[in-house]
Order: structure tokens, then C-alpha cells, then sequence
């Protein structure tokens, strides 16, 4: 399976691929998830993370400062760059449009609207005030752009978080087409290129999916809003064990033909 898309990952020359569920900034799970899975990691493995590194745990710094020198560790001869890859969850996509917010139509409501779904602690890491921010929009265009770039300055001042946070993508997949991976959900009616926010804001279908999609053997999500934990039928996994909001962080590994090798929980 070809990818001229950039918005996708392909993941090639695999053995086994270890997902990530959603994190939500609980960087001490996040580590001890590392730690154990630096022990199983194996030539040939490819590893992904389903979204949501920003949110509910607060430790955003720590959380991408982990994820960042995790993956100078695994880049050892027999990886490449591209065998690691970040998918863009909710609060990233969110985090995205924030600093866009100046071509927003009513960039106030956009940014209360973005707090209720938890963006303030992205916010609040990078040493912003919503306040602030509501401020400069009444203010106008010029000063809301200055405030949008205050806070890229903010994340970019931290070495490896805009590496990250600007190299997200909607989905990965292996090469031969038999797991796909996403944030929190596809709608089965839809063409994979045609899913748009469905990747990140999920869909009330996923668990009526009784049939490959697209061809794919298995699709992976990392968030399940009702954070029920590993849960797996013929052709779905979803691994969201409710980490930053009190749950626990979990990878999964999965051969090619789309079983499950391997699991860590922390």
C-alpha cells in the first residue's frame, strides 16, 4: 500500500508495532511505560503514539520532554526517524488551531469553547493566561497574531516539543495495509483520505465495526471517551486505560496480521 499523502505514515519493513493509548500529559506513567518497553522493544518494531500527549495531567513540559529523549534512545542503527511516528489527537488539533486563532471568526468563543475541552492546561505550560488572550482579541488582529506568536516563541523554547507537536499525523499505517492507526476513531462509510476530524474527534461507529475497513485486518485507536481500558474485537483495539484523568497508560504491540503480541500497562 502506496502513501502520496503526507498527512499518513507508512510504516515499512515492519515486525511488530507497539501503539501508544492517549497520555493527557501523565508524564510518570508515560515514563514507566518507556522504561518497561525500552526492555521488549525488538529489531524490527515500529512504534506509534495515538494522540493526546497535551490535557488532563497537567505535565505537558514533562510529558514531551519524555516522549522527545525516548526517542533519541530508540534511534539506534537498524531504526530510522520515520519508524517513530506521532498521530495528532484532540488537543493537538486544538493546540494547531490556537495558534492560527487570529483568522478564527469570533476567536473569543473559539477559545472559551477550546478551554471547555481542556485546552487550558497547554495554556498554562507554556506560561499563557486565557485571559490574556481574550484581551488581545478585543484588541484586534495585529494583537492576537502577537499573542499566537508569543506562544509558538513559548513551545519552540522548549528543544523537541515543536518537532513534535508540527510533525503530526492524521493516521499510520503498514506498508502492506493490514493495521491501521488513529487517534480515536473512522467512520467505516467513509474512504480513509476522506475522514477529516473524524480521526481526532472519533465517531459513534467504531464499535459497530464488524468488518475490516478499508482492508485493513485491524484498526488501533488510543482514545475511547469512556477510557474502558484494552479492549479488543476482530477487527478493532482500543487501548485507553483513562491515563491523566486517575487511569492507567497502556501500549500494545500487534503483528501483521493484526494480533496482539504484547501489552504494558502502567
Amino acid at each position: 500500500m502506496t502513501n502520496n499523502d503526507e498527512r499518513f505514515a507508512v510504516l515499512t519493513e515492519v515486525g511488530r508495532v507497539w501503539a501508544v493509548g492517549a497520555i493527557h500529559a501523565d508524564a510518570g506513567r508515560l515514563r514507566k511505560v518507556h522504561e518497561e518497553l525500552e526492555t521488549r522493544f525488538e529489531l524490527g518494531d515500529r512504534l506509534v503514539y495515538l494522540g493526546n500527549y497535551l490535557g488532563g495531567g497537567g505535565s505537558i513540559i514533562d510529558t514531551l520532554d519524555e516522549m522527545t529523549a525516548f526517542r533519541r534512545r530508540l534511534l539506534v542503527p537498524g531504526m530510522e526517524p520515520e519508524d517513530i511516528v506521532y498521530l495528532r489527537g484532540t488537543q493537538e488539533e486544538m493546540w494547531h488551531k490556537l495558534l492560527q486563532i487570529q483568522f478564527a471568526t469570533g476567536p473569543g468563543e473559539v477559545l472559551t469553547w477550546m478551554l471547555e475541552q481542556g485546552i487550558g492546561a497547554a495554556l498554562a505550560a507554556y506560561g499563557a493566561e486565557p485571559e490574556d488572550g481574550q484581551m488581545r482579541f478585543r484588541e484586534g488582529v495585529v494583537a492576537t497574531t502577537k499573542w499566537t506568536g508569543e506562544l509558538r516563541s513559548a513551545m519552540q523554547g522548549h528543544p523537541g516539543h515543536a518537532d513534535v507537536l508540527n510533525d503530526l499525523k492524521r493516521a499510520a499505517y503498514t506498508e502492506g495495509g493490514e493495521i491501521l492507526f488513529v487517534h480515536a476513531g473512522v467512520d467505516p462509510d467513509r474512504p480513509l483520505t476522506e475522514q477529516g476530524d473524524t480521526f481526532w474527534w472519533g465517531s459513534g461507529y467504531f464499535a459497530d465495526i464488524n468488518r475490516p475497513f478499508a482492508g485493513f485486518k485491524r484498526v488501533v485507536r488510543g482514545l475511547d471517551r469512556q477510557k474502558r481500558g484494552a479492549a479488543f474485537t476482530d477487527h478493532t483495539a482500543s487501548i485507553d486505560g483513562g491515563c491523566g484523568f486517575g487511569g492507567s497508560l497502556i501500549a500494545a504491540c500487534f503483528a501483521l496480521d493484526g494480533t496482539i503480541r504484547d501489552q504494558i500497562e502502567a
